[in-house]
């Protein structure tokens, strides 16, 4: 039988590193070649290749209708983005083809959509995944199947005026203590640009201005949110990725950070143009304030695979994108990060009221922040950010104003 002669069925991507998986865009060619290794002579129908490529999310949530009935309501939903198929072993006139024993190689290419992919990611309530799926047929046996992922990653150019924006705010509030007032604290800061990569270090400018009778701890924090979609409903996972702490700005004090350095781990870029899942990034900066809830402000980011160019030119290469980013990572102001809190201990007390906890363990992230970034792109669509807190979509209104840093 064909199981007994087949020695070795393997699908082997051409790729200009041998021990890198190859990185894909759209508009790329993805060529490679699918191996048969026979120990004698054997009968084949056909060999048949299908490439295909799908966002999708799948959750389940359990809902009571009274105090003895219960039923599951299932979410799913799916995205197209790849599908190719091509005869690689077929006779034109439907004989058998005879296959000496030995070594058989049948190489492949499809150039993949010129519209925009999505970037490759795993997530808990979805998925973005591209691969390859071989199928053998012989007589008289049942098909031999074997399938090969790959990694998509869109190139998002941070060298574009929308992300090189300067993203600035204010915010204030009233502290209190029981039903007194104890002063106002207000926060303004801002950042040079929308767009980064990671390993680059955000500088931040802040003022911290503390009327109140107490101490408060500014701090910021880099979060990511995963957001799912399905029948018009969202599914968050929320997480910390990067903590910044500040000095203790004491009672009717000042605190200016003049480009504070808070450094991005190596992240995956984030994912913006999938109807159905999204990544997003934020720099939230508060303060905590002793006996009453925190004073938080957001600033968007968005985290790009090309990295800024003040000279020379740019180049479209995806692997040379992230070779690029690898010396960004490496002339990043170095810092030992700790590993980041739990994203519910940074939030304020009104969204934490909202939030509702998954209850997922906390992981040390102290290793992830330290590793090559070459490294982690093989593999951050294998791994969802860890510290996770499950969230309901309510965001807070942010009161946007110029920014001023005298009162």
């Amino acid at each position: 039988m064909i199981f007994d002669k087949l020695k070795k069925f393997d699908i082997v991507f051409d790729s200009p590193e041998m021990d890198c998986p190859p990185v894909f865009s759209s508009g790329d060619v993805v060529s490679g070649k699918v191996v048969l290794d026979l120990s004698a002579e054997s009968k084949v129908d056909s060999l048949k290749l299908h490439a295909e490529g799908f966002a999708k999310v799948h959750w389940t949530e359990s809902r009571s209708a009274g105090s003895s009935t219960a039923y599951t309501q299932n979410y799913s939903d799916e995205v197209e983005y790849l599908n190719r198929r091509e005869v690689l072993l077929q006779a034109d006139n439907g004989e058998l083809t005879v296959l000496p024993a030995g070594r058989h190689e049948y190489p492949f290419s499809f150039q993949l959509p010129e519209e925009t992919l999505v970037t490759s990611f795993e997530g808990k309530h979805g998925s973005i995944r591209y691969w390859v799926k071989v199928k053998l047929h012989r007589p008289w046996a049942t098909v031999k199947k074997i399938k090969k992922e790959f990694t998509v990653i869109e190139p998002i150019d941070i060298n574009t005026p929308s992300l090189l924006a300067s993203q600035a705010g204010t915010k204030e509030k009233m502290a209190r203590i029981w039903y007194r007032n104890c002063g106002q604290v207000s926060i303004t800061a801002k950042i040079d640009r929308k767009g980064y990569t990671p390993g680059e270090v955000i500088p931040v400018f802040a003022e911290f201005d503390n009327s109140t009778s107490r101490s408060v701890m500014p701090k910021a924090f880099i979060t990511q949110t995963q957001t799912f979609i399905a029948r018009g409903t969202m599914k968050q996972k929320r997480a910390v990725v990067a903590t910044l702490c500040g000095d203790i700005v004491g009672a009717n004090r000042r605190e200016t950070w003049h480009g504070r350095a808070i450094k991005i781990p190596p992240v995956g870029p984030s994912i913006l143009q999938c109807r159905i899942i999204k990544v997003e990034y934020m720099l939230r900066v508060c303060v905590d304030v002793p006996g009453t809830s925190k004073l938080s402000l957001e600033l968007p980011l968005v985290m790009g695979t090309i990295p800024l160019h003040p000279f020379g030119s740019r180049t479209s290469s995806v692997s040379s994108q992230y070779s690029v980013n690898m010396e960004w990572l490496r002339m990043a102001i170095p810092e030992q990060p700790e590993p980041p809190p739990d994203y519910s201990s940074v939030v304020t007390d009104e969204e934490a009221v909202q939030n509702t906890t998954a209850g997922q363990p906390e992981e040390d992230l102290s290793g992830v922040l330290q590793r090559s970034l070459m490294a982690y792109v093989q593999e951050f669509r294998l791994r969802p950010p860890p510290v996770y807190s499950e969230v309901d979509p309510n965001p807070q209104p942010i009161n946007m104003r110029p920014r001023c840093m005298t009162y």
